[in-house]
């Protein structure tokens, strides 16, 4: 009796033994003295011969692998600090095991030296604005590697370039100055085109002389729609040329003498 009950509970704890379950994201491996069997165990209830075989889980998930911030010197001698992010997963269970000890360290170091390379490779400008293609260059030099290790590499991205700060003032200070040359040049565009129409203008007023008597008027109208305390009125061109035209013609009228009185006091005045 005592040895059915002892035979009882091996059998029980052998079977506990050798249950496992694969979650449904998983594939799993097993090992039998050693020796990798060629079928691997789907999700669900798996069976194995305790003692003799051991099971080993691999995941099938996306893993999100940072890469850590590498100083870097880009082609054009400036130092910088680029950090990355690396999305893989793995596509051949049985080689992620087999052919490589440590397949998550490996892509991390794969992905280090590739991002030194890019840097080295690449000048600042394109760092900073063409990041997509060294995205997809990273891809591809970290890809090549890891096929082998059966995983594939989804995507790869820059997450931050740090720049030195005597670089970051030397950058502001050329922005400034972009700046100031492209609001120079359209202010001079400006005066340019206004030049130009306010030529057509006195071309056009040149030929009908009441035109700027008109735009003299609109003038008037506008200043004093905006309720100023003074108004300045300013004095016509035309009248002044026509008072020096005057001046400059010979005396041929009658004399003061000639004239009435009331005359004679104007023309004195």
């Amino acid at each position: 009796m005592f040895l059915f009950v002892f035979l009882l509970i091996v059998a029980i704890v052998g079977f506990a033994g050798s249950i496992r379950i694969v979650r449904q994201y998983e594939r799993g491996l097993i090992f039998r003295l050693g020796r990798l069997r060629q079928a691997t165990r789907g999700p669900g209830l798996a069976m194995i011969v305790p003692v003799i075989d051991r099971m080993q889980r691999v995941s099938l998930q996306i893993v999100t692998l940072p890469v850590p911030a590498q100083d870097g010197i880009t082609r054009d001698n400036v130092t910088v600090k680029v950090d990355a992010v690396v999305y893989f997963r793995v596509v051949d269970p049985v080689r992620a095991v087999v052919e490589v000890q440590d397949y998550m360290f490996a892509v991390l170091q794969v992905a280090q030296t590739s991002l030194r390379s890019i840097i080295g490779k690449s000048d600042l400008d394109e760092l900073l604005t063409n990041r997509e293609r060294l995205n997809q260059g990273l891809e591809v030099m970290i890809d090549n590697p890891a096929i082998e290790w059966g995983v594939h590499i989804d995507r790869v991205e820059i997450k931050d370039v740090s720049l030195p700060e005597s670089m970051k003032r030397s950058m502001s200070r050329q922005a400034e100055a972009e700046r100031e040359r492209r609001a120079r040049i359209i202010t001079a565009d400006g005066e340019l085109q206004a030049s130009r129409k306010l030529a057509d203008a006195a071309t056009a007023m040149a030929g009908t002389p009441t035109a700027l008597q008109l735009r003299l008027l609109e003038t008037v109208v506008e200043v004093a729609a905006e309720k100023n305390s003074t108004l300045v009125l300013p004095f016509p061109v035309e009248l002044l040329r026509f008072l020096e035209q005057r001046a400059q013609e010979p005396a041929t009228g009658p004399s003061d003498a000639e004239l009435p009185a009331d005359q004679a006091y104007v023309r004195a005045a």
